[in-house]
This record gives C-alpha cells, sequence and structure tokens, in this order.
C-alpha cells in the first residue's frame, strides 16, 4: 500500500518562501513519476510541478523560475520549494505519484496519477 505524506503550508506575505515535503512508502522515488498539483474551492486542480525516476523535472508556466521540485532518494522524499510567493499561489497544495513511464503531457493531468497526499495549504497575504 502506497502512502504520501505531506507537510510545510503555512501563511507567508507576499514574496516570501516555504518548502513543501511529501515522504512516500511503498514504493521507491527513482521508480516512481511524482507531481505536485494546486487546487481552489470550486476549480480544477491544476498542474504545477514534476520529478521524473528521482532526476527530470518539469513545470507549470506560472511558476516557472519560482518552484523548484526535487527529490532526496535516501529519504524517499520529494520537495517543492516556492520562493517569490504570490497572492495567485494561495491554494491546498496535493502530492501525487505513479509508475514511472508515461507521457510527460499525460503527466500534467491529474488523472494520470495513482495516489495522493492529502493537502496542505498554502496562504500567501497581499
Amino acid at each position: 500500500q502506497v502512502q504520501l505524506v505531506e507537510s510545510g503550508g503555512g501563511l507567508v506575505q507576499a514574496g516570501g518562501s516555504l518548502r513543501l515535503s511529501c515522504a512516500a512508502s511503498g514504493r521507491t522515488l527513482s521508480s516512481s513519476d511524482m507531481g505536485w498539483f494546486r487546487q481552489t474551492p470550486g476549480k480544477e486542480r491544476d498542474f504545477v510541478a514534476l520529478i521524473r525516476s528521482g532526476y527530470n523535472t518539469y513545470y507549470a508556466d506560472s511558476v516557472k523560475g519560482r518552484f523548484t521540485i526535487s527529490g532526496d532518494i535516501a529519504k524517499n522524499t520529494v520537495y517543492l520549494q516556492m520562493n517569490s510567493l504570490k497572492p495567485e499561489d494561495t491554494a491546498v497544495y496535493y502530492c501525487a505519484g505513479r509508475q514511472a513511464g508515461d507521457s510527460y503531457y499525460y503527466l500534467r493531468d491529474h488523472r494520470a496519477y495513482e495516489y495522493w497526499g492529502q493537502g496542505t495549504q498554502v496562504t500567501v497575504s497581499s
């Protein structure tokens, strides 16, 4: 049974930083595609960032240059470093995972993923 446990959300002012963590159990990062998504009330869950097999990374245009996704193989943990935060970044952030190997394009869709974390709230004040 795969489990993802998220942490690191909170309240910050615009321009500040947060680091989200996603600790995985039941499979290894090196054999997984791991993504971060975010969602606001009444809206669809949107792609934020992806790391494939613990190495190759991809980002949504809205966060490119500000957010960094990374993985620690020894700790079996994925991180999302968020810098220069804006009020429009406010959302519930979710960690998601699946077996590695699908196309990059489909991995931008939340329906591609088999398992999810519980979500962590990020609020950016103006």
